[in-house]
């Protein structure tokens, strides 16, 4: 068995991708291309969750409850968002369309993307790809936005995104 030498921040986009899928019949070269990661890179990501136990031993089923947990509890630590300069992109945490009903601010937060159309604070996506994989999946994006709520921390916006993150792992 390979050794665990600490998840990356792109493992936790790829169990949310296994997730969107919706089945047990996907395949890696499928994760693959629809996130815009190596092969490899992906092979190496489910063994790493595997070892973390947010995989099952037969890396074909997400621990929902431990992956909930870890983002409840780990995730901001692990992998903190810190907010930059004020650019255009896409949407994120509250102002993202699965979070903006919910919440009213003057204050947008987005990655940073030529395609988008929103002014606001720069969030880190975890890895260079996810902003182009998200415009894909819609999905996808919903819970990456809840992530991004939670990595940012605000108790009100985090509760939220926890919330609505329980109902996409349903």
């Amino acid at each position: 068995m390979k050794a665990h030498n600490g998840m990356r921040p792109h493992d936790i986009v790829v169990l949310l991708k296994i997730i969107s899928f919706g089945q047990d019949n996907w395949l890696g070269k499928d994760i693959s291309s629809s996130l815009f990661i190596s092969p490899s890179e992906v092979s190496e990501s489910l063994n790493r969750s595997m070892i973390a136990r947010l995989l099952s031993p037969d890396k074909r089923k997400v621990m929902k409850n431990a992956l909930l947990k870890f983002i409840e509890n780990g995730l901001s630590y692990v992998f903190p968002a810190e907010l930059g300069a004020i650019q255009k992109g896409i949407a994120t945490a509250h102002s993202a369309p699965v979070l903006e009903e919910f919440f009213s601010s003057s204050e947008a937060y987005v990655w940073p993307s030529t395609s988008g159309k929103v002014k606001g604070h720069s969030v880190p996506p975890l890895y260079p790809g996810q902003v182009q994989a998200a415009l894909l999946d819609d999905q996808l994006y919903g819970m990456l936005a809840l992530i991004d709520a939670v990595r940012i921390g605000r108790v009100r916006e985090c509760e939220k995104a926890m919330e609505l993150l329980r109902l996409y792992f349903k």
